[in-house]
């Protein structure tokens, strides 16, 4: 793999410091070996330089919350049902390779492929964003991930769910995907918008459950529990019961986010799901019209109150895959970060979430190359970093996957 010394940028680190305006980033194999002042590099006779014009240049963004089991706009859980198993991995294929095309090197899934993809992707087999999978989402019989309908049909195989409705069932599935090779552990303590069964005031999995699996979680190598939690009693089941993240947190109050920053809970708001009404039925389209406009108006307070924030989409869901990053510019608009803070939350917060930040989420010495050149200045126009057409060069670990921009690079 060749030395690349890629000029002419602007840095943007990940980590919240001064951009560094005629920056170098020298990657060698996999790993940065060099980030700063063009005028301060070391010489590097042997390297392919590659001038980027003077765009930008970032780490590869992480989107930790999506479906690549599910087909956003383009279909609905049903289908699925009506195809052989095998159908759904050559859906994936393009899923994927748009997702990390547009920017995203990183993605954790929270319900709905297996450990199979996730290491395709990282031995070469097919191309697509590192992956970090839950397998299934777990609630209890009535909860989010029970997808019975009433006319006898059940979808809940087919959009990943699983149902537990004991503590010992929750620890003894908790354990079965660990062995399955989980990554993280995804329940769901409220009622959800989409599903068909509940509603997000309503209280899902028990505190006493939940805390069962982030047991288990802890004794079998750490493995994080992600909560699905919109209303406000889920979101205190989860949070009493030492989750490692909250997904959605709409119905946040000052107790329960002044208790998520003594804990160090993460958030992920998804905020681009909440762009688009459910309209599969009218019930979910009547709560989410509702839900969806509390969640613009709680993320604010939640960034305000110093929660940890991270990038999650729900993409599958409604996001179409591949529009990940437009997620960014709602934090600016919603959540009153500036565009600087929401590239961190979209990069090293992320790889914090994700428990990687030692090798991925900043454009730091040592750690793998993951970068992203986006056009023009993305601090005075966040939004443009969510139009595909300005992601013009993805690098994941030192090789190049995506130019748009048309570089020099090998």
């Amino acid at each position: 793999m060749t030395t690349l010394l890629l000029h002419n940028a602007t840095l943007i680190d990940g980590t919240g410091g001064d951009p560094v305006p005629d920056a170098t980033v020298i990657v060698d194999k996999d790993r940065i070996t060099w980030a700063g002042p063009s005028a301060d590099a070391p010489d590097t006779p042997d390297a392919t330089r590659v001038d980027l014009g003077g765009n930008s240049v970032c780490p590869g963004f992480f989107d930790c919350h999506v479906h690549f089991s599910l087909p956003g706009k383009k279909g609905t859980p049903l289908e699925r049902a009506m195809r052989p198993a095998s159908y759904l991995y050559f859906e994936l294929l393009e899923r994927l390779r748009v997702t990390l095309h547009n920017g995203v090197t990183t993605a954790r899934d929270l319900m709905g492929i297996d450990p199979g993809v996730r290491d395709a992707v990282a031995d070469g087999l097919i191309p697509g964003p590192r992956l970090l999978v839950a397998i299934n989402m777990l609630s209890q019989t009535a909860g989010h991930a029970d997808f019975h309908l009433p006319s006898g049909i059940d979808l809940t195989p087919y959009v990943g769910g699983a149902l537990v409705d004991t503590v010992d069932d929750a620890r003894r599935r908790t354990r079965e995907l660990i062995a399955a090779g989980a990554d993280v552990i995804k329940v769901a303590s409220s009622g959800g918008v989409s599903s068909p069964n509940d509603d997000p005031t309503w209280l899902g999995m028990r505190t006493e459950m939940i805390a069962a699996m982030v047991e288990e979680g802890q004794a079998y190598g750490g493995r994080p529990v992600a909560a699905h939690a919109i209303g406000r009693a889920g979101i205190r089941a989860a949070v009493d019961a030492g989750v490692h993240s909250v997904e959605h947190g709409y119905d946040l109050d000052e107790d329960l986010r002044a208790q998520m920053v003594e804990q160090g809970t993460f958030l992920v708001p998804t905020l681009l799901e909440t762009m688009s009404p459910v309209t599969a039925s009218a019930a979910g389209a009547r709560k989410s019209a509702h839900w969806h406009e509390l969640a613009h108006e709680s993320i604010a307070a939640s960034a305000a109150a110093g929660i940890k924030i991270a990038v999650g989409t729900d993409a599958g869901l409604s996001p179409d895959h591949g529009t990940n990053l437009a997620e960014l510019g709602l934090l600016v608009r919603f959540g009153g970060l500036t565009p600087m803070q929401a590239i961190v939350a979209g990069t090293l917060t992320s790889a914090q979430l994700c428990g990687v930040d030692d090798r991925l989420g900043s454009v730091e010495v040592g750690k793998i190359a993951d970068l992203v050149v986006v056009r023009g200045n993305p601090l005075t126009d966040i939004d443009s970093v969510g139009e595909p057409a300005n992601i013009l060069l993805v690098v994941k670990e030192g090789a190049t996957v995506s130019n748009r921009g048309g570089f020099a690079v090998p």
